[in-house]
């Protein structure tokens, strides 16, 4: 053991002996590679070599200051568009797209990438076709859409071959070798990296990324020390080409490393590096990776430091995935379709036009009619094949966009998982304080009675025994109880079978209404609400999905706490400058269930939800259950929880309505049919 701690002590010297030599090398090399573009520029007269070589500039630049970078690339494209370098216009806005995709613009970097693609396959520019599809491949690889990513790809890699490009190629392998790395087919991973690694003679200075792929393989094998040699290759690497962007993800990973190997402090000096890397050249994503790290790193030893690394964190990713990226994404493929539909009407009055054309002429001479008959069946058949791959391609990009709204809709579910945490804990906590209380004292009876029994006392050694016995009943009874807790969190945690059960509709709402009100607690320990419930005993129990009328539930206990927290923040505030406004509040939450008779038969079961709250604006009243639509803060709400409530409710045959008075609260009213589904 002491070998082995000594040999890691020795490998983390050794890595930070290498940073230190490979930052002095750094601004030498960005200097030296600089200038030599910068003379260049000076000698070229032709607009076409000063184009390619302001372009050239804008790259270097990217992954080192990105304001510098989009003003050359700006530049490059400007000329190209001004002498109609069609290929060169398409290369330059795929560069852009790369500045775009650094920064987090996902849906403008798309735009460029779909704008790039139309004009190579126009001048049938394979090499930036394959540039285009590559890059769009990447980005979907930045939104964990991994199998999108790899068809990309896919389409990129035989053009790539087929015009012997061996140097793209190498770079279509290691991003294929990525992406099933994120997918767990490390097989797959292992051979396109190998290869990748084979050829590193043509990727000059990408072999920083080629490298850390092969570090995330070698870890998920469990090979520590193998993935620590290759995270340090690829930083090297990153540390000789200036590339900033990579060196902070490199960073991450080390960090990551050590961190599971408890180096900590290894772990804490690689995050701040790679932190720092990040926000240099406004690298979101490396912000967010190393931001939580230290956040993760600081959390037992410096919590306000570690917070304020989280919220920087947290800031991050959400300009990454959060909802209104995805939303203008959506816009993005919205505009695409518009776009094909005018394409199609178009063509569609042109063909028209031409058999207007047709059928005047055909009145002169019949020679005429027969050839115009004939241009005219030659162009629908040439206008079908085109309106059929721009069917394709509508489909395709519908697909994707129905993928990504799953996606959004089971990000909805796993958040009210979250909600439910801070709930748990707290109630779980009870139980085992009971338990690990009682088996304290069970332990000090237990040599009690030891002593007694060597004193031969056993009056007293009856009584102490009857004791522990109680005690191991108060324990068996305590342990059942958190069994309980933590079955029902499973229960809620794994996806929906869709299969109805017979479900005490009582307990589930008394219990999510308590899970709720602690895990509002847990965010502002300052909140206090009065929970009221008057739940009807007769109703027995109901027919449903429970893991779907829980999400409904928690769904609406979130919303009302939510919305008492704001009127008490209000009040609190008013107070304090009028020194009387709404002095006595009291955020109250209640939920009541009562069966519903009704000779017609058409009575049911009802599940009511009330609070004191805020209330909701009545502008606003009949847009709540659309997808999308919240009142929250941006960030603080998806605006899909009451679209997906309302959804789950109608599947059950029931309804959803709302009563509420702005300033003074809400009230949301679930009825359900009696008839069949309850027993």
């Amino acid at each position: 053991m002491l070998k082995k701690c000594l040999h890691t002590i020795l490998f983390t010297a050794l890595q930070l002996l290498c940073l230190s030599q490979n930052e002095e090398q750094f601004n030498s090399n960005n200097t030296r590679e600089l200038n030599s573009l910068r003379q260049a520029l000076t000698v070229v007269k032709s607009d076409s070599n000063r184009m390619i070589i302001i372009e050239r500039i804008g790259f270097f630049y990217e992954r080192l200051n990105v304001d510098s970078s989009l003003k050359y690339l700006n530049e490059a494209l400007r000329i190209a568009r001004q002498k109609s370098y069609t290929w060169a216009e398409a290369r330059t806005l795929a560069s852009i797209s790369g500045l775009m995709e650094h920064q987090g613009k996902y849906a403008e970097a798309f735009e460029l990438l779909f704008t790039s693609l139309k004009i190579a396959e126009e001048s049938n520019s394979a090499y930036d076709i394959a540039r285009a599809n590559r890059r769009i491949s990447g980005i979907y690889y930045e939104l964990q859409n991994y199998p999108q990513a790899v068809a990309y790809l896919v389409k990129a890699l035989p053009v790539d071959a087929a015009n012997h490009y061996d140097g793209k190629v190498a770079i279509d392998r290691y991003a294929l070798a990525d992406a099933y790395e994120k997918i767990d087919k490390l097989d797959l991973a292992t051979f396109h990296i190998n290869f990748a690694i084979q050829q590193k003679h043509l990727l000059k200075n990408l072999m920083q990324y080629v490298y850390e792929i092969d570090g995330h393989i070698k870890q998920k094998r469990r090979n520590y020390e193998q993935a620590m040699l290759s995270y340090r290759k690829g930083f090297e690497e990153a540390q000789l080409s200036s590339d900033l962007i990579s060196s902070s993800q490199v960073c991450a990973d080390f960090s990551s490393l050590y961190k599971k190997l408890n180096l900590i402090d290894s772990a804490v000096y690689y995050a701040l590096k790679g932190f720092n890397y990040g926000k240099e050249v406004s690298f979101r994503k490396g912000i967010m990776l190393n931001g939580n790290l230290l956040a993760e790193l600081y959390d037992s030893t410096q919590p306000s430091l570690a917070l304020q690394y989280y919220k920087i964190a947290a800031a991050a990713k959400d300009s990454l995935y959060g909802v209104n990226t995805l939303q203008a994404i959506e816009n993005l493929i919205a505009r695409e379709e518009a776009r094909q539909k005018e394409l199609d009407d178009a063509k569609l009055a042109y063909q028209n036009k031409l058999r207007l054309y047709g059928l005047l002429t055909g009145l002169a001479v019949l020679l005429a009619i027969a050839l115009i008959l004939y241009r005219n069946n030659r162009q629908k058949q040439k206008t079908n094949v085109v309106l059929q791959q721009q069917k394709q391609k509508v489909e395709t990009t519908l697909s994707e966009l129905k993928s990504t709204q799953q996606q959004l809709i089971q990000s909805e579910k796993m958040a009210s998982l979250g909600e439910l945490t801070a709930g748990i804990a707290h109630e779980i906590q009870n139980p085992l304080n009971f338990v690990n209380n009682f088996s304290e004292v069970n332990k000090e009876l237990i040599d009690e009675l030891q002593q007694e029994m060597k004193s031969g006392n056993a009056k007293e050694v009856i009584a102490i025994s009857n004791d522990i016995k109680d005690n191991e009943e108060k324990i068996l009874h305590h342990g059942k109880r958190a069994d309980a807790i933590v079955k029902g969190m499973l229960q809620h945690s794994r996806a929906s079978t869709g299969k109805k059960e017979l479900t005490d509709i009582n307990a589930l709402a008394d219990e999510y209404l308590r899970l709720s009100y602690h895990g509002m607690r847990a965010k502002d320990k300052s909140f206090n609400a009065e929970l009221k419930t008057d739940l009807d005993n007769t109703i027995g129990k109901i027919n449903v999905v429970p893991q779907d009328i829980g999400r409904v539930l928690l769904n609406l206990f979130n919303n009302a706490f939510y919305a008492c927290a704001e009127r008490s923040q209000s009040a609190v505030t008013q107070n304090a400058s009028t020194g009387s406004a709404e002095q006595q509040y009291k955020p109250t939450v209640s939920v009541c269930t009562k069966r519903i008779n009704s000779p017609s038969g058409d009575g049911g079961i009802e599940i009511r939800v009330a609070d004191n709250g805020t209330g909701i604006p009545q502008k606003v009243i009949d847009k709540i259950f659309q997808p999308f639509f919240t009142t929250k803060p941006t960030g603080q709400g998806t605006g899909l929880g009451l679209s997906l409530s309302y959804d789950i409710i109608k599947a059950h045959g029931g309804e959803i309505k709302v009563e509420t008075k702005e300033g003074e609260g809400s009230e949301f009213l679930i009825h359900f049919l009696s008839e069949p589904r309850f027993s």
